[in-house]
């Protein structure tokens, strides 16, 4: 394995920031049934048969456990307007499902309002791989709303320029 130097590492940081992408908060419930969520914009597509998406989380994330051990999570892909809502699940120390209107699926997985779509996955395989645990889900519900998505680019969460529409 090649070790990065700390410049390294800031270069691949601003690299992979530059980067846009769409921004989600997953979220599942913990061994006890509590509600947890966090936002991520490592999420990708895998495979339409069968429908698989994965997203990373860090080893350090509290909430680790409860990802991994866990038999599903649910993805929202955030509207352009859930930009506060981002921000509370990408903080610490923070009631975050007590600052959002929320609701228990069928599938038992914390589902948040608003979200511009919802995966809704039973895990289908965990890779470790460095500092992060590569989650699989199998996609076994989906909910989509007519809204525009939310973009990360730079650091910065907002939405996607309207030029990108016409």
């Amino acid at each position: 394995m090649i070790k990065m130097d700390s410049q390294s590492q800031e270069l691949f940081k601003k690299a992979m920031g530059d980067y846009p992408t769409g921004v989600t908060i997953v979220t599942t419930t913990d061994a006890d049934g509590i509600p947890v969520g966090l936002t991520v914009n490592s999420f990708a597509s895998v495979s339409l048969e069968p429908t698989l998406i994965l997203w990373s989380i860090d080893h350090k994330v509290s909430s680790l456990k409860a990802f991994t051990e866990g038999r599903g999570f649910a993805v929202h892909i955030l509207s352009e307007d859930q930009q506060e809502l981002c921000k509370t699940f990408a903080s610490k120390n923070v009631d975050r499902f007590g600052n959002c209107s929320w609701e228990l699926s069928d599938n038992f997985l914390p589902i948040i309002d608003g979200a511009r779509a919802v995966l809704q996955c039973k895990t289908f395989k965990t890779v470790e791989a460095g500092d992060h645990t590569i989650l699989i889900g199998e996609v076994i519900d989906i909910s989509l709303n007519e809204k525009n998505p939310m973009l990360y680019h730079r650091r910065k969460f907002g939405p996607i320029p309207s030029e990108f529409y016409s």
